[in-house]
């Protein structure tokens, strides 16, 4: 088992560059299916996750060009893409539902195993899958896979979440995109990362707005080329600076918003002020 061996005490000193955010490259990069045109996705997480949806793209046609350090892919899509998404890629990774949206929305159909093989109560898997049905799939779930289609483009619909998810916000978004008519969803996850997921999509051409939990989706019939950096990592970001705060270090943290830590960062500043009015 790996493991970390930490001898302290010690400040944490120096500078550091926040990795770009996994959650929020995921739904990014399995939107890059609705396009025709070349999209370039910047800020790259190397981690595992990330190399199993760019493995799961090129397994269903994409043409995946790599920069030298990996944090930058140029994805293009070719006319006779393929549908389905194997269990021995999803298995891997819950996060790789996140492609039967768009490959409905764009080709009308999809095989995708159902992430982990898990039953479809054992994850939020249902979420995804009443949501996108709203919309005009049907699917059947056989031997491990959703089996999903649409006889024509999706058409927008009102849909309301019995419970946030992150997931089925996410691709019941990527769906609509490309849907006909008006998409209006309730009670929607709004996390940073869903947000920059929309931020790409509406660069893009798709016609996304927010009003608190509700995001309306209006469909336009495709989506141009664009080139995108992903957010940076939160969770990551966030880390640093509570190590650097509890050993009284001096970090510099670089490729960040401070927007997207705002709550953090108050509450450090605000346990920092009671510590030294303490000490006093």
């Amino acid at each position: 088992m790996d493991k970390f061996l930490i001898d302290g005490p010690s400040k944490i000193k120096g500078k550091v560059s926040i990795s770009g955010s996994k959650n929020a490259s995921l739904p990014i990069l399995a939107a890059t299916l609705l396009f025709d045109l070349p999209v370039i996705i910047k800020n790259l997480p190397r981690v595992k996750d990330i190399n199993t949806m760019l493995n799961l793209l090129k397994s269903l046609g994409s043409k995946i060009e790599l920069s030298k350090d990996k944090k930058t892919a140029k994805i293009s899509n070719n006319k006779n893409m393929k549908t389905f998404a194997s269990y021995s890629l999803v298995k891997t990774m819950r996060g790789s539902i996140l492609v039967l949206g768009p490959l409905v929305a764009k080709y009308h159909k999809s095989k995708t195993s159902l992430p982990g093989g898990c039953l479809i109560g054992a994850r939020p898997v249902n979420y995804h899958l009443s949501a996108l049905e709203k919309l005009g799939m049907n699917y059947e779930i056989k031997d491990g896979y959703i089996l999903a289609k649409s006889f024509s483009k999706l058409k927008g619909g009102l849909i309301r979440f019995p419970k946030i998810t992150v997931g089925a916000t996410e691709n019941s978004i990527i769906a609509a995109c490309l849907a006909k008519g008006k998409t209006i969803l309730r009670n929607c996850a709004v996390e940073p990362e869903i947000k920059d997921l929309t931020n790409f999509l509406n660069l893009a051409g798709a016609k996304i707005s927010w009003k608190g939990r509700t995001c309306t989706i209006n469909g336009v019939s495709s989506l141009k080329s664009t080139s995108y950096s992903v957010m940076s990592d939160r969770i990551e970001a966030g880390t640093f600076c509570v190590a650097a705060t509890l050993a009284r270090g001096n970090l510099e943290i670089n490729n960040l918003d401070p927007k997207i830590i705002n709550t953090e960062l108050n509450l450090l500043k605000k346990n920092r002020s009671q510590n030294k009015s303490k000490q006093k």
